[in-house]
């Protein structure tokens, strides 16, 4: 079964098209999104609509849980304030529900699907404690699945288990999950990308040939811009959309 894995779309309709469009040409049979739907940019109900209608099995993002009221933006920076507020007044109500719908976390076939680290949405990893941590926790879930897709870092990312060894691998265009190691990978992100290049990112996962296979697809970011200049959000957040910083 081919899986389409996604995160950190934050409402940016243009990418998240272009995404689908190649997600459809490879022929996956289901898609799953690693959380923040929402935020930044200006199409945060186009964005779950087409979600829905896809029907992508997603988990709330920090963003999402305050978008949809579960939280407030305490420990937002400024830019991202400013966007999940305009957002939490943008969203319809059937879409606010969506929201409040989503599971932090979720048990997909051999894999496990969350956020930002295992039972919490919004701790990031980053560095070799985050790793070994969340290691430890796929280890505890039921069935101790050898492999976990998560986002919120906002860039492609894959980490390895053996024997209590943790390293991390360069992301190329594939990597074959080998049977005596386990995996915490993060396809990059939809629609903020942070990793300099500001096409959007996602993969495919295998799991008869148990590969992944990681892709990048350029979309209209002139559009997107337009969008949040239009919205009147910080002119920054389009600015980094070029940069994909």
């Amino acid at each position: 079964m081919r899986t389409a894995v996604i995160s950190d779309i934050h409402a940016n309709l243009e990418a998240l098209t272009a995404v689908m469009e190649k997600i459809k040409a490879f022929g996956a049979h289901e898609i799953v999104c690693a959380g923040d739907l929402v935020g930044y940019n200006a199409d945060p109900n186009e964005c779950l609509d087409m979600l829905r209608r896809e029907k992508a099995r997603c988990v709330l993002g920090n963003h999402d849980a305050v978008a949809a009221g579960l939280e407030e933006p305490n420990d937002f920076n400024v830019l991202a304030r400013a966007a999940v507020l305009w957002t939490r007044e943008q969203l319809t109500e059937h879409n606010r529900q969506f929201l409040l719908s989503l599971p932090r976390e979720q048990r997909v076939r051999d894999f496990i699907l969350f956020h930002g680290s295992i039972h919490d949405t919004d701790r990031y990893i980053l560095y070799r404690n985050d790793a070994v941590d969340n290691f430890q926790l796929l280890g505890d879930l039921p069935g101790s699945p050898a492999l976990g897709f998560f986002g919120h870092t906002h860039v492609r990312t894959a980490l390895i288990e053996q024997y209590g060894i943790i390293s991390a691998s360069l992301v190329t265009e594939e990597l074959e999950l080998l049977p005596d190691r386990r995996y915490l990978i993060s396809p990059g992100s939809v629609g903020q990308p942070r990793d300099g290049d500001p096409r959007a990112a996602f993969l495919i996962y295998d799991d008869r040939e148990r590969k992944v296979y990681f892709h990048r697809v350029e979309y209209d970011i002139r559009t997107c811009q337009d969008k949040i200049i239009g919205a009147g959000l910080p002119p920054r957040l389009a600015e980094r959309l070029e940069w994909g910083r």
